[in-house]
């Protein structure tokens, strides 16, 4: 599995990127002062921290053992434990607000666990999550690209084709929608990742993502190629400082209980 043991690596590499979306997913659930708040599949709890710092009641969840010990002991006044969709151990509407910060593109079921999003969020209260566009942008395609250069086989989807849903602003609102949610929004959010070449690569590497997924256990030099063909197409978006600046996108979508 890519997440096992996983919360150091992604702190030092995805997260940053992830992070990205967060005040506009906690402005869309309505997350202030008071309110009691879910955050489902918190990684490294940077949604968490953030929605803490606005003085929100914040519950965080993840499926992961590594990030919930993570999260926990970076943020000691959050409660924080084991939670996995489609079946989180809440009551019916337990929350004020419910957010899940790109969870539901790592589901098999993501009408099913919108579902139990909106399950626990209070009559009124507010759903709130963010999932990866297709077609993919260009942070995205770029792992794409490295696998065909590679010669590498993408792991299976995911998501069965039937239970699938359009990666489109409209397509991850329908999901709210069939979940019986109302004042059902969405919009796609737009900027420029920020890192270097050794740490994006470092994602990869330690089983992240498309390509970590695709190199799991392989040997030292199909890694070592692998490596090449991505410093090759990476290339364009290095500057002259040897930032790698990594155009991307997000769908952001919320609806009202």
């Amino acid at each position: 599995m890519q997440w096992t043991d996983a919360a150091a690596a992604f702190a030092g590499s995805y997260a940053h990127l992830c992070g990205y979306t967060a005040p506009a997913l906690l402005d869309a659930a309505g997350a202030t002062a008071g309110v009691r708040l879910l955050d489902v599949g918190t990684g490294t709890g940077t949604v968490a921290a953030l929605a803490a710092g606005r003085g929100t009641r914040v519950t965080a969840v993840d499926a992961e053992p590594s990030m919930v010990e993570f999260t926990r002991s970076r943020l000691p006044a959050v409660t924080v434990g084991a939670g996995r969709l489609p079946d989180l151990d809440f009551p019916d509407g337990s929350f004020d607000a419910v957010v899940a910060n790109f969870v539901v593109n790592h589901v098999a079921d993501p009408a099913r666990a919108v579902a139990e999003l909106a399950r626990v969020s209070a009559p009124g209260g507010r759903v709130a999550f963010t999932v990866w566009p297709r077609p993919a942008p260009p942070l995205q395609q770029l792992w794409l690209d490295v696998l065909d250069a590679a010669d590498l086989e993408p792991a299976p989807p995911t998501v069965p084709d039937e239970l699938n849903f359009p990666r489109t602003a409209a397509g991850a609102a329908g999901l709210l929608d069939r979940a019986g949610l109302r004042d059902v929004g969405g919009r796609v959010l737009t900027w420029e990742h920020r890192t270097d070449l050794d740490t994006w690569w470092s994602g990869a590497a330690s089983g992240m993502g498309a390509l970590g997924e695709a190199l799991a256990g392989r040997d030292a030099r199909t890694v070592a190629a692998a490596r090449r063909e991505y410093e090759r197409l990476a290339g364009r978006y290095v500057t002259a400082d040897g930032t790698l600046t990594l155009p991307t996108a997000a769908l952001l979508v919320h609806g009202v209980r």
